[in-house]
């Protein structure tokens, strides 16, 4: 059953508690996580993937809210990061720094010096150019650089544009064309400052269909087993993440079928493996619950205006995203299309265009669905706006993770020049 679902009187509520009454005591726009949920959907990643030798690591860009990164953290997860920032966080959040992974192309000298002093458990290079920057760094501080190299396996994983990055036209990995994998990979066996710990694959994100990841997990397996058949130490296999969620209807994400291929490919193959599901655990475990401000008839078409806009939710304007949007009330009869729009001064911003709605008034709340992943990670004050603030639902208790930031502390952190010489 999704985390939030309708009680006996049909009010929308997440663990026995009522969303309204979380509205009412902590205001809105806000989004509301359900630990439980997000217990459940990990618990049964990890599962799944028990017939191999593996490591699940939460991709944190999906989420990187403290109280979460904590929760998963104490059910064992590890992080994967693509940034210095996500690895402070995760730090903060309790992670151990051998069980995080460092993804993403553009690392700076910095960002490796900062993961090496802090004893990394990997890095994943994406190019020649960054291997050979780890290894000067690495030999700078006298230490030795864990790195997997992330390969290109040229494969469509059916998805979004902006979310696809399997193919040889995209700026992540390492093509594995024309035996450029296979040569850096001596260089790093060869290379004293680095102890290579395998390879990775990510294709993309928002994956429905079986087929990519087998296509790509396959080609991956061939390469490593050319690698270690030619002498080289190829430990470790980090299969990403990407597994698609059911943003129509909110469910719960079933990763039966993901762990049997895997079962199929890697079993006693002797690797270990590494995973990084981000969206597939957190996507429908939690809202964004907004007000209703007004209600505009248009010329064509009836405005639903609330108080959540692009600035907290960008996925509908970013990526033509679908969420469900549901009233916290017990649903009415439906009376017609509405488009739910923010108050962000762009045509961009809305939350769902062409629903089919019931009546609603100024002051109802409702749930934008399924806005767990990519949600609060990808907000920002544009038009001046505080974010909305973080909640997190255990055992029906609603826990403040973070507050809306007020809009005095954003002019606070600015800075006037001196304009006494201009008239």
């Amino acid at each position: 059953m999704c985390a939030f679902h309708r009680d006996d009187n049909h009010q929308l509520c997440v663990d026995g508690l009522l969303l309204s009454n979380i509205i009412n005591q902590y205001g809105s726009p806000i989004y509301v996580y359900s630990a439980a949920g997000i217990i459940d959907a990990f618990t049964k990643f990890q599962t799944a993937v028990s017939p191999v030798n593996g490591k699940v690591h939460f991709a944190m860009k999906a989420n990187s809210a403290l109280g979460i990164l904590a929760l998963i953290n104490k059910l064992g997860g590890g992080m994967d990061i693509v940034s210095i920032g996500e690895l402070a966080r995760a730090l903060a959040a309790g992670c151990k720094p051998n069980d995080v992974v460092f993804s993403g192309v553009g690392k700076t000298a910095a960002d490796i010096q900062e993961a090496l002093t802090c004893g990394i458990g990997q890095i994943n290079a994406e190019s020649a150019a960054e291997v050979a920057a780890i290894s000067s760094i690495a030999a700078n501080m006298g230490v030795i650089a864990p790195v997997a190299l992330r390969v290109n396996v040229n494969v469509d994983p059916g998805t979004h544009a902006k979310i696809s990055t399997g193919q040889l036209d995209t700026k992540f990995g390492i093509s594995t064309n024309q035996h450029e994998v296979s040569d850096l990979y001596q260089k790093m066996a060869d290379d004293p400052h680095i102890i290579p710990t395998g390879l990775a694959v990510h294709i993309g994100s928002q994956i429905s269909n079986l087929a990519p990841f087998e296509q790509a997990y396959s080609a991956l397996l061939a390469l490593a087993i050319d690698l270690r058949d030619a002498g080289l130490p190829v430990p470790n296999l980090d299969l990403g993440g990407g597994v698609g969620v059911d943003y129509k209807n909110a469910e719960p994400t079933n990763f039966d079928a993901y762990g049997a291929l895997v079962k199929k490919l890697f079993k006693d193959q002797g690797f270990k493996l590494g995973f990084e599901p981000g969206r597939s655990i957190i996507a429908n475990n939690g809202v964004l619950l907004t007000r209703v401000i007004y209600v505009k008839q248009g010329e064509n078409k009836r405005f639903i205006i609330a108080d959540a806009a692009m600035n907290d939710l960008l996925r509908p304007t970013l990526y033509e995203a679908y969420h469900p949007i549901w009233t916290l009330a017990a649903p009415d009869v439906l009376t017609g299309k509405a488009d739910i729009v923010g108050p962000v001064c762009e045509t961009g911003d809305y939350l769902g265009l062409n629903r089919d709605m019931p009546e609603v008034n100024g002051g109802d709340g409702l749930a934008v669905m399924s806005a767990g992943a990519y949600g609060a990670a990808m907000a920002s004050n544009y038009n001046s706006r505080s974010p909305a603030a973080e909640v997190m639902v255990i055992k029906g208790s609603a826990h403040l993770l973070r507050a809306a930031r007020p809009i005095a502390d954003y002019i606070n952190d600015e800075h006037i020049p001196d304009l006494t010489h201009f008239r």
